[in-house]
């Protein structure tokens, strides 16, 4: 199998290399951390350097996961995802066994699909996305590059979510709704109505 490396070694990461794990496509190869870290290991994987080793590392690792949350902000997932591209990283769809992915729907690089989420049927996911555990997106649902699908949202069908927006987790949408980029939606929020881009909804 081929080795991957994760960018982050917090939380969300934790829940990327089960899924790793359990999607038997890579073995993770260790993560690269922030220059002040003083993490050695995680889950018995070591901290292979800074993000100022990125381009020597490239010489041994051809694929690379954002292994980053977002919540508030996505600007280090977006800065991340640039300067792998940039150093011709390949950055795979990730996709958990225990979830379901429709064959007729579309995702694209760098985003990871977690235990239990659902995509259905013509639903569209960017790059560089978080689709987390038991989300659901629906048929025709749309979901823009950066964005994330927090655990137990669910976004109904054709639904349009912008880049780099936020769905809290057990977010209900209304079908058909637009939601605009660079939107923060709280947890638990039942959303009826459009949201303009650069909204934020708390509950």
């Amino acid at each position: 199998m081929d080795e991957i490396i994760l960018f982050g070694a917090g939380g969300h990461a934790v829940a990327c290399v089960d899924v790793i794990e359990l999607s038997g496509k890579f073995t993770v190869a260790g993560f690269i951390e922030k220059s002040e870290t003083n993490i050695q290991s995680t889950l018995g994987y070591p901290v292979l350097g800074t993000d100022d080793d990125l381009q020597s590392l490239r010489g041994k690792y051809s694929h690379a996961l954002i292994a980053v949350g977002q919540i508030q902000s996505v600007a280090i997932r977006v800065r991340l995802f640039q300067a792998l591209q940039q150093m011709d990283y390949m950055l795979p769809v990730i996709v958990s066994p225990k979830a379901y992915v429709s064959k007729h729907a579309q995702i694209g690089a760098g985003t990871i699909v977690m235990h239990g989420a659902i995509i259905n049927a013509n639903a569209r996911v960017g790059t560089n996305c978080i689709i987390n555990n038991r989300a659901l997106v629906d048929h025709d649902a749309e979901i823009g590059d950066h964005s994330h699908i927090a655990t137990g949202a669910i976004i109904n069908g054709e639904v349009s979510v912008g880049h780099a927006s936020f769905i809290g987790s057990g977010v209900v949408t209304k079908q058909c709704l637009s939601i605009g980029s660079n939107c923060i939606v709280g947890a638990g929020v039942v959303l009826k109505n459009d949201m303009a881009p650069n909204q934020v909804i708390k509950n």
